[in-house]
C-alpha cells in the first residue's frame, strides 16, 4: 500500500495484541496522522534490555504524507517511544499542557529539545490537520489531562478513547460530563475505537476519591514508619496522600526520581500546588518513625527502584519490624514474582503489607463492563474497534460491545489495514510491523542477532578456544579453554582435558583454510560439550598464526 485513498484506514503499529507501545495511524486522501507513540518495558525475552520500541518503518517510508502525533496522555505505553523516534519522523507533535510538559522534560534529558516540534493543544482544545480535524476531550484516568480524541474526517468521526474511566470524584480535572459526551453520540460516530484492558471485569473501576478513608485508616492503623508506593504518573493519588499524610499527622518523604518528575511538572501545569514541604530522604531519621510518610517508587518490584533498595536495606530510608507498607496500586500481570520477591523480603523482616486485596487502597485507571456499556450508550457508534489490550480482551470487548447493541464490530492485530469507510469495517491488507530494542544507548531490531545472540548465551552459555599456529601450522602448546555459563562445576579440569584433546584431534587432522579449522574445532569441542552437559553451548574459537 502507497497512500491511502478516498477512504478512512486504521493501521495499529503497536499497542494492538499487546497492552503498551501504542502507535495507531489513521489514513484518508493520500495522508496519515499518528496517534501516541508509546513503548513497553523489557522483559526475559530480551535479556539485558530495558525498553522496547516500535518499529516505524511503515510510516517512516511514508514520512512525507504524515501530518502530525497527537498525543493522548502522559503514561510511557503513549508517549515513552517519543525521544528516540519523533525527531527522524520530523513531524509536529501535539499534547495537552502537562502531557507536553512530560514530552519536554524526556525531550531535553536526550538533549534534542530544539530537534522536535513541541505544540501544545489547551485542555478540551481543537486542531486541523486536513482532511483530518481533531477536539480533545478530557476523561478521567490515573494521569492528569488524559484526553479521548473526537477526530472528524470527510468519511465519518471517530471517537478514540484512549485510557480512560467514569469517575464523579477524579481528585485532579474534570473529566466530560455525560451530558457533552452524549452530544457527542448526537453528531453521528463511525467508530469507537477504545480501551479494553478490562474488559474482562464485570465492576465498574472505582472512583479515585473513594480510596482516601481506607488509606487514612491504614496509615492511622500503623505503630512505626509508613512506606507507601504507587504509580508515580497518578497524580491524583499524590494528591490523596499528601492529605493522608497531613491528617494523620505525618511529614512526607519522597524516594524515587520519577515521583519526583511528575510533582515538578504537575505543579509546573497548575496541579499538586498544596503538596506540604517535605522531609528529604537523609533526613527522614531525625523525626520520630510514626511521625514520617514516604512515597517510594518500585510497586511493580523494578529492581533498581527505591521500594526494591528498601526491602534490601541499602536506602537512605530504612524500614524495621513493625513498619509498614501500603501498596497502593495493583500487580500489573508479569510482575507477580518481582512484587512477591520484595513482599517476601518485607516479611522476613516482620514488615506489614498492606495490598487492594486487604483494604480499598487502589483502584483502576481504565474502564470495567459497567462503564464500557455506559460509554456504548453516550457515544453510539456504528462500530467498535477494540485497542489497548491483548487478543483476549480485545476480543472480549468486541463480542460484549456486539450484545450491548453496537452494530459491528471488528478485532484487528498490529498491521492489519482496517477500512472502516466506505463499506467498513474490513481489512484490506497487512503492513509488517515490529519491536526495536534500547540496548544502552543503541537501538537494535529486537529479532536481531544480538538479542538472538545474547538468548543463545543465557540458554546454553559459551566457551571460548584459543590455538596458537607456527609458520608451518603446527599446534604451539595447548588449547587455551574458558567456560562461562556452562553447567560444568564438578571435574572441570577433566572436562578441560578431553575437549583439548578434542581440539588438537580436530588440528591434526585438518588440512584446509584457517575457516575450516576453527569450524572443525568448533564442532569438536561442543561435542564434548554436549556429552557432558546434554546442551549444545556457543563454541567460539580463536587461531592466532605466528611468524
Amino acid at each position: 500500500m502507497t497512500k491511502p485513498g478516498n477512504e478512512l484506514l486504521f493501521l495499529a503499529l503497536g499497542g494492538s495484541d499487546e497492552i503498551g507501545m501504542n502507535v495507531n495511524l489513521y489514513g484518508c486522501q493520500g495522508k496519515w496522522v499518528m496517534v501516541d507513540l508509546g513503548l513497553t518495558f523489557g522483559s526475559a525475552d530480551y535479556p539485558g534490555t530495558e525498553l522496547v520500541l516500535p518499529d516505524l518503518e511503515f510510516i517512516e517510508d511514508r514520512a512525507d504524507d504524515l501530518l502530525g502525533i497527537v498525543l493522548t496522555h502522559g503514561h510511557e505505553d503513549h508517549i515513552g517511544a517519543v525521544p528516540y523516534l519523533a525527531a527522524d519522523l520530523g513531524v509536529p507533535l501535539y499534547a495537552t499542557p502537562f502531557t507536553a510538559q512530560l514530552i519536554r522534560g524526556k525531550l531535553e534529558e536526550q538533549g534534542i529539545a530544539d530537534e522536535v516540534d513541541l505544540r501544545i493543544i489547551p485542555m478540551e482544545g481543537e486542531l486541523d490537520l486536513a482532511p483530518f480535524h481533531f477536539r480533545f476531550m478530557p476523561l478521567a484516568h490515573s494521569i492528569p489531562e488524559m484526553s479521548a480524541l473526537v477526530i472528524d474526517t470527510p468519511y465519518g468521526k471517530i471517537f478514540h478513547t484512549g485510557d480512560w474511566k467514569l469517575d464523579e470524584q477524579p481528585v485532579i480535572g474534570k473529566p466530560s460530563t455525560a451530558a457533552q459526551l452524549k452530544a457527542v453520540g448526537d453528531e453521528g460516530i463511525l467508530a469507537l475505537v477504545c480501551d479494553s484492558t478490562n474488559a474482562f471485569n464485570n465492576e465498574d473501576s472505582g472512583s479515585e476519591g473513594s480510596v482516601k478513608a481506607d488509606l487514612l485508616k491504614a496509615v492511622n492503623a500503623a505503630r512505626g514508619r509508613v512506606v507507601v508506593t504507587t504509580f508515580a504518573s497518578n497524580a491524583a493519588r499524590l494528591q490523596t496522600l499528601a492529605e493522608v499524610a497531613h491528617e494523620a499527622g505525618r511529614k512526607l518523604c519522597i524516594a524515587g526520581r520519577s515521583l519526583n518528575r511528575i510533582i515538578q511538572a504537575s505543579q509546573a501545569t497548575g496541579y499538586l500546588k498544596n503538596i506540604p514541604e517535605l522531609v528529604d530522604m537523609e533526613a527522614v531519621d531525625a523525626h520520630p518513625r510514626n511521625q514520617v510518610m514516604v512515597l517510594a517508587t518500585g510497586g511493580q518490584g523494578e529492581a533498581r527502584a527505591a521500594l526494591a533498595r528498601i526491602a534490601e536495606g541499602n536506602h537512605p530510608v530504612k524500614l524495621e519490624e513493625g513498619d509498614t507498607v501500603i501498596f497502593s496500586s495493583k500487580q500489573i500481570p508479569g510482575n507477580e514474582v518481582a512484587i512477591g520477591r520484595i513482599m517476601n523480603r518485607l516479611a522476613r523482616q516482620n514488615i506489614l503489607t498492606v495490598t487492594e486485596k486487604q483494604a480499598h487502597v487502589h483502584v483502576s485507571g481504565h474502564p470495567g463492563r459497567p462503564e464500557l456499556a455506559e460509554l456504548y450508550d453516550y457515544i453510539r457508534p456504528q462500530i467498535l474497534l477494540p485497542v489497548h489490550g491483548e487478543r483476549r480482551h480485545m476480543a472480549e470487548q468486541a463480542r460484549f460491545g456486539l450484545s450491548e447493541g453496537i452494530p459491528q464490530a471488528i478485532v484487528q492485530s498490529n498491521g492489519d489495514v482496517i477500512r472502516l469507510a466506505p463499506k467498513g469495517p474490513v481489512k484490506i491488507g497487512e503492513e509488517r510491523t515490529g519491536r526495536l530494542i534500547l540496548d544502552g544507548d543503541v537501538i537494535i531490531p529486537a529479532d536481531g542477532d544480538t538479542i538472538n545472540q545474547r538468548r543463545r548465551l543465557s540458554w546454553y552459555g559459551i566457551i571460548n578456544i584459543a590455538l596458537a599456529l607456527d609458520g608451518d601450522n603446527n599446534l604451539l602448546g595447548d588449547p587455551y579453554i574458558r567456560l562461562h555459563g556452562v553447567p560444568i562445576e564438578d571435574e572441570i579440569d577433566s572436562f578441560f582435558d578431553e575437549a583439548s584433546n578434542a581440539a588438537v584431534k580436530a588440528v591434526k587432522d585438518w588440512r584446509g583454510d584457517l575457516d575450516d579449522l576453527r569450524e572443525k574445532v568448533r564442532l569438536a569441542v561442543r561435542r564434548v560439550a554436549t556429552s557432558w552437559t546434554g546442551k549444545k553451548p556457543i563454541v567460539d574459537v580463536l587461531v592466532v598464526e605466528t611468524a
